[in-house]
């Protein structure tokens, strides 16, 4: 493999620090060639300095010649004193520096310069903390940012998961954790990966290892939809365990029921079976170059599978079987059949059955037998006798 470069620059959000001293630092998601991704911290400060030693590389493309030729986008200086408000106004510009910079011709955006600021560094996976003191404030870039770079969240308080039993990393971009650790979800991703961070830690962990410290998370699952939603299998899978489905790169299938840990039950023809969504895409989509690399990640390790798993809660989650789901679709597919027909033509079978009904002579009640004239002597009054004598 070539030398590293960077594939994309996300924004993540901020963190207001309070060690050695009250300070911010902004949050990157750095994807590299590798696949990797990594998140990183910096001041707006080393931003700004590593923005002006590049314009100085690069005296052509940052307009000092001719303004005209300028490619390198701008960033605006520091102030005097950086306080909460200056930092969430300037994430906007921020995400589109980062935008902009990594879209810039190769000699720049893979230049060892912007490739070692971007690295991790000892503090990015270890950040200087004092116990006393209270833990960062993170405030997340909303999904829709780009339309209200302003628009921001928090304070917020991270969910705290417990780790489930015992997880060992399989890449450098997971966190290992330990049966019990208490982790702070960052980030939760519907592949069944979660960015999450541990004291001085932090990495991807699956979802199937965490569980909420008020109860079972299933509150937080979508109902299942047995109409199905359509999807198209873009990476192939065998099953290895019984409820999974064996199914083909181009193959197309229903959804059924979306579960937190990444592992989607759906239907092809009249088969469930759980499927990775890591592998799916919606019908209709388009297929980017970022979906495409995530796939080549391996699928996240499902609930059932884990080996000495111990919840803190009483009430475990509760599990559909597949029978529950098959039985459910195959009512939906029969109910979908009948209606394929001709609707006027069922609309004409139910007009002629009343028509029929309307036209067949009604019964008419029965006349009861004259009583006998014995019964009339004895039943009845005297003037009644009289009739009849």
């Amino acid at each position: 493999m070539g030398d590293a470069f960077i594939r994309h620059i996300e924004l993540l959000g901020y963190e207001k620090r309070f060690f050695p001293s009250q300070h911010y630092v902004y949050m990157f998601l750095v994807k590299w060639n590798d696949l990797t991704e990594k998140v990183i911290y910096r001041r707006f400060t080393e931003i700004y300095e590593f923005h002006k030693a590049l314009k100085e590389m690069f005296p052509i493309e940052s307009g000092d010649i001719n303004i005209e030729n300028r490619i390198i986008p701008h960033l605006p200086a520091p102030k005097w004193f950086d306080g909460q408000r200056s930092t969430e106004n300037r994430q906007g510009t921020l995400a589109e520096y980062c935008y902009a910079l990594v879209n810039l011709p190769h000699k720049i955006s893979r230049c060892l310069h912007v490739v070692n600021f971007f690295k991790v560094r000892h503090d990015d996976m270890n950040p200087v903390t004092d116990s006393q003191i209270k833990k960062p404030e993170v405030f997340l870039l909303p999904k829709d940012s780009k339309k209200n770079p302003t628009d921001i969240t928090g304070p917020i308080v991270l969910q705290t998961y417990r780790a489930i039993a015992d997880y060992e990393k399989s890449s450098t971009s997971e966190m290992a954790l330990k049966a019990g650790d208490m982790v702070d979800v960052v980030e939760k991703s519907e592949n069944g990966w979660w960015f999450c961070q541990l004291k001085n830690k932090r990495g991807w962990v699956p979802a199937a290892y965490l569980e909420p410290m008020d109860g079972p998370d299933e509150s937080e699952e979508q109902e299942p939809n047995y109409a199905g939603e359509a999807y198209v299998v873009q990476k192939s899978y065998t099953a290895v365990e019984e409820d999974e489905l064996t199914l083909r790169e181009g193959d197309a299938i229903e959804v059924i029921h979306k579960l937190l840990d990444g592992w989607w039950v759906v239907r092809k023809d009249e088969t469930t079976g759980y499927y990775p969504s890591m592998y799916l895409q919606k019908a209709g989509e388009v297929n980017t170059s970022v979906k495409s690399e995530l796939r080549n990640r391996g699928a996240p390790p499902r609930r059932s599978t884990i080996r000495n798993a111990k919840s803190i809660h009483r009430q475990g989650r509760k599990k559909i079987s597949q029978e529950t789901y098959r039985r459910n679709s195959k009512k939906y597919i029969q109910n979908r059949r009948n209606m394929r027909g001709d609707p006027q033509s069922k609309a004409n079978v139910i007009i002629e059955k009343n028509e029929t009904e309307d036209n067949k002579p009604k019964a008419q009640p029965a006349v009861p037998p004259r009583p006998s004239k014995d019964l009339i002597l004895n039943r009845c009054t005297e003037s009644t006798w009289r009739k009849i004598l």
